[in-house]
C-alpha cells in the first residue's frame, strides 16, 4: 500500500472540474484508490466523481491518497503530481 499527504492548493479547491480530471486519471489505474481527509477521516473512493464531490475539500485541505494494488505507487504518484499541479488551472503544469 502506497500513502502519500498531499494539499489542495489551487484557488477553488477540489471543485467538479478539478474532481472530474482526478477521477479521470484515477480510472487509469488498476490499483484501487482512496482519498481521505486529513482532518476528519473522511475517506472517499478516488474513482468516483460522487464521492470526490462529497469530500468538499477547498484550498489548504490535506489529502491523503492512498493506493493499493499493482500500480500503485505510479497512481499516487500521478494523482500527488496532479493536485500540486493545481490541476492545470491558475498555470500549473498537467498531468
Amino acid at each position: 500500500m502506497q500513502r502519500r499527504t498531499v494539499q489542495v492548493t489551487n484557488r477553488l479547491g477540489l471543485h467538479a472540474r478539478a474532481a472530474a480530471k482526478l477521477v479521470h486519471v484515477a480510472n487509469r489505474f488498476q490499483s484501487t484508490i482512496a482519498l481521505a481527509r486529513c482532518d476528519n477521516g473522511q475517506t472517499v473512493d478516488a474513482k468516483s466523481i460522487l464521492g470526490v464531490l462529497l469530500l468538499a475539500a477547498s484550498a489548504g485541505t490535506y489529502l491523503d491518497v492512498i493506493a493499493s494494488g499493482d500500480d500503485e505507487e505510479e497512481a499516487v504518484e500521478a494523482i500527488c503530481r496532479l493536485i500540486e499541479s493545481k490541476f492545470g488551472e491558475e498555470g500549473g503544469a498537467t498531468s
